[in-house]
C-alpha cells in the first residue's frame, strides 16, 4: 500500500473543493423542474382514449396547458389525479 502525504494547505484546499461540489449537488436537487407530458404521452400512460382525456379536461378532473393545438399535462397533476381516486383494498376489514 502506498501512502500519500499532503500539506495542511493542500488538505484545506481539497476539503473546500469537496464542500463546493457537495453544495452544488444539493442546489441541483432543489431545482427540480416540472415534467410535462404531451397529450399522446398522457393517453399512453393512462391507457385512455382521446375522448376520455377530453372529458376529463371538460369536467375539470385534470389540469392542463394548451399552446396552440398542443395540450400538455404536468406529471404532478397526473399523480394527483391518481391519488385522489385511490381506493384502499377492502381486504383485512
Amino acid at each position: 500500500m502506498e501512502a500519500i502525504i499532503i500539506t495542511k494547505d493542500q488538505f484545506s484546499d481539497l476539503m473546500s473543493k469537496l464542500d463546493l461540489i457537495q453544495s452544488q449537488l444539493n442546489t441541483k436537487g432543489d431545482n427540480k423542474k416540472e415534467t410535462f407530458l404531451d397529450n399522446q404521452e398522457f393517453l399512453l400512460l393512462m391507457k385512455i382514449s382521446k375522448r376520455t382525456a377530453q372529458t376529463w379536461r371538460d369536467e375539470g378532473k385534470i389540469s392542463f396547458s394548451q399552446v396552440g393545438s398542443k395540450i400538455y399535462y404536468k406529471l404532478s397533476d397526473v399523480e394527483k389525479l391518481l391519488q385522489e381516486h385511490y381506493n384502499k383494498s377492502f381486504k383485512g376489514r
